[in-house]
């Protein structure tokens, strides 16, 4: 004949299936990805000993200050991400948890997801090479530009290709530097009429620009909100929309006259 269970001892029986569930759901894989602020790449300069801008068939000018592109670094699409690690950077203001269909295309290999990222960069680079010169009114035919930045994949260079494609050829328009000399930072996708969209992270992006010297830093003007939740001290946005609003921008705190718009 078998014994009652005491309650202490049926309280403990019908606590372990409850136990073995946590102790599963904290060492199991989880749909996510863990981000944190990425490298920042100089334009109008070099990265990993190859100039980022070339141009051809017009004439250049020399450029001070910067233009850094800016990225986010994210565990990758076959990696496993237990719960401690979701709870840890959960309440950290230099990670983001992010889920991993946001980051990476679904039901994709990680060669697959490469060679999509790579197109993206692909067709970001010639959207912004033709945005920039119709912004100058200058022919494709005539002006040949060749961007390389090494393994850096997606669309959200656009924005600061086209800037420094820009400063490169015209400056400011009237001889300075469109950067007046300082470091600008910023994120955004372009198209070839010139108008600036969403891309996400960029409240970690704003981490890496005011780490690597940024002082202002060009956002979507729709992802305002979410730069400013994590916002470095000494970093200015402005908030954008078109490449002709940045570049007006640019130029109005260079010269230190003219409206310049914030979140």
């Amino acid at each position: 004949m078998l014994s009652r269970l005491t309650r202490l001892q049926a309280v403990a029986v019908c606590a372990l299936p409850v136990v073995a569930l946590l102790a599963t759901a904290v060492f199991a894989p989880l749909p996510f990805s863990v981000a944190q602020p990425g490298m920042t790449a100089n334009v109008l300069g070099e990265n990993r000993d190859t100039q980022v801008i070339t141009i051809s068939g017009a004439p250049t000018r020399n450029t001070n200050g910067q233009l850094r592109m800016t990225t986010i670094e994210a565990t990758g699409p076959d990696a496993q991400v237990p719960l401690g690690d979701v709870v840890d950077s959960w309440f950290r203001t230099d990670r983001a948890v992010m889920p991993r269909d946001a980051v990476y295309p679904t039901g994709n290999s990680v060669k697959e997801i490469e060679q999509h990222n790579a197109e993206q960069m692909r067709q970001s680079q010639d959207a912004a090479t033709q945005a920039a010169l119709k912004y100058l009114k200058l022919s494709d035919k005539d002006v040949k530009v060749s961007l390389k930045l090494a393994d850096v994949g997606g669309p959200s260079a656009g924005l600061l290709f086209s800037l420094g494609i820009i400063d490169k050829l015209d400056g400011n328009g009237s001889g300075g530097d469109l950067t007046g000399g300082r470091t600008i930072a910023g994120t955004g996708t372009i198209d070839t009429n010139g108008t600036v969209g969403a891309v996400g992270g960029v409240a970690l992006k704003t981490q890496a620009a005011r780490r690597d010297g940024a002082t202002v830093f060009l956002v979507p003007k729709d992802e305002c909100r979410e730069a400013k939740s994590e916002l470095p001290k000494g970093l200015r946005l402005v908030p954008v929309t078109t490449l002709k609003g940045a570049v007006d921008s640019l130029v109005a705190l260079e010269k230190g006259k003219g409206p310049v718009p914030s979140c």
